[in-house]
């Protein structure tokens, strides 16, 4: 049986490039999401064997995607497939539990094999980025977790990318006094007093890309 795969990327026309890749080569793409939320949820519904999750999406980034994703569907494996080579969001990846990462910019080379790796239960790091990145970190500076709940960083992306906190709490399910409640608590454990503060914190997390 050809391996199942759900694709989930904000740029319409690379979504379908991708798509039109991996049918020639007989994976079968299952589903097809324009940002992380959507990604979790077409997860749950179609169970794919692999979700490629691009870093950069709205609502809900491929990292926290890729985390929930372990949590609702376990049997289904992820990979990141993006722009970004720093460092820390290999390692973010790896803490939320991705079995592959790759650059957009090696795909065409590297996917497949990727694909068929991390399907098995292997890790698969793309070409140009350090092995060293997916070995367990200490709790360094360079490894230590993030202080946020998972909720408290999908809070934070939302008012990151700009959501007031109605919108927020419709796009959560959750009440407004809910979405206020984690608003503070972000404010409490960062100690920031600010919007444009939080959204700092955000893009130097890599919780939202600019």
């Amino acid at each position: 049986m050809p391996v199942k795969i759900l694709l989930a990327d904000d740029h319409p026309m690379f979504l379908q490039g991708l798509k039109r890749l991996l049918e020639r080569e007989d994976f079968e793409v299952v589903g097809e999401a324009g940002d992380g939320r959507e990604a979790v949820r077409l997860t749950v519904e179609r169970r794919p064997d692999v979700a490629i999750l691009d870093l950069a999406m709205p609502l809900l980034n491929g990292v926290d995607a890729a985390r929930e994703i372990g949590k609702v569907a376990p049997g289904t494996k992820t990979i990141i497939l993006t722009t970004y080579s720093e460092d820390q969001c290999v390692r973010e990846a790896m803490r939320a539990g991705v079995s592959g990462y790759l650059l957009k910019t090696k795909a065409a080379s590297d996917l497949m094999q990727a694909i068929h790796e991390v399907s098995q239960g292997a890790i698969y790091l793309g070409e140009g980025l350090s092995k060293d990145l997916f070995q367990p970190q200490s709790e360094t500076k360079e490894g230590r977790k993030s202080p946020l709940s998972g909720r408290e960083r999908q809070v934070l992306q939302l008012i990151a990318e700009g959501k007031k906190i109605k919108e927020i709490a419709g796009i959560l399910g959750v009440s407004v006094k809910t979405v206020e409640t984690h608003r503070m608590r972000l404010m409490d454990k960062l100690d920031i007093r600010e919007t444009a503060g939080l959204v700092r914190y955000a893009i130097r997390m890599g919780i939202i890309h600019v």
